[in-house]
């Protein structure tokens, strides 16, 4: 008795995952595993905290912040190793599919230079008015704060009304990310995926 083969991995397969609330991630061998968290860590755009001291450093202008030029480039950034994390979830496999979803307009990178280099970022995938943050990564103070500041006034000034960053860390909780049930958050992306927002 044969078993049936799991689906083929593809920007298609990942999208529709996305629009049902799920998200692939994957294991040290590479195997692709789907995640829907119960309860589920997002940011509620319109109460997102900016401490004074970043809002300084934002305004300093000391970044340059750029929107897509090198989207492949970050992800790859995000998947580096980095104190306290030596593994990553981002396999060569992901990097294909979400290069391929950037392509296709539907994934995008917030990205941090100074003096010709990429010191911090972030990517994540926009469908509708819903935007899932997926990584992140910062070599120099503040800089993937600065991305993730820059990323929220992008999808105030779009009419963005979802911004998932899918699991809670203490870094994202003192900008304001709460936990919702998954109920919560599939009745809230329904809504955003109905909006006709652009990121680009």
């Amino acid at each position: 008795m044969s078993h049936p083969q799991p689906p083929i991995l593809s920007p298609q397969l990942v999208e529709m995952a996305y629009r049902q609330g799920a998200f692939p991630m994957a294991d040290g061998e590479g195997e692709i595993g789907w995640y829907a968290p119960d309860p589920r860590a997002v940011f509620p755009l319109d109460r997102f905290h900016i401490p004074k001291r970043l809002a300084r450093t934002v305004r300093s202008g000391v970044f340059e912040v750029r929107i897509n030029a090198d989207f492949e480039g970050t992800m790859r950034d995000c998947a580096s190793p980095a104190p306290g994390r030596m593994s990553t979830w981002i396999s060569e496999e992901l990097v294909r599919i979400y290069c391929d979803l950037h392509h296709q307009g539907k994934a995008h990178s917030v990205e941090i230079w100074r003096d010709g280099h990429r010191v911090g970022g972030l990517y994540g995938v926009a469908l509708g008015g819903a935007f899932m943050g997926e990584s992140m990564f910062s070599r120099e103070t503040d800089a993937s704060k600065v991305a993730l500041v820059h990323l929220v006034n992008r999808l105030r000034e779009r009419g963005f009304v979802l911004l998932d960053t899918q699991f809670m860390t203490g870094h994202l909780a003192r900008f304001g990310a709460e936990y919702i049930p998954l109920s919560e958050y599939l009745r809230q992306l329904k809504t955003a995926l109905t909006l006709p927002c652009r990121f680009g």
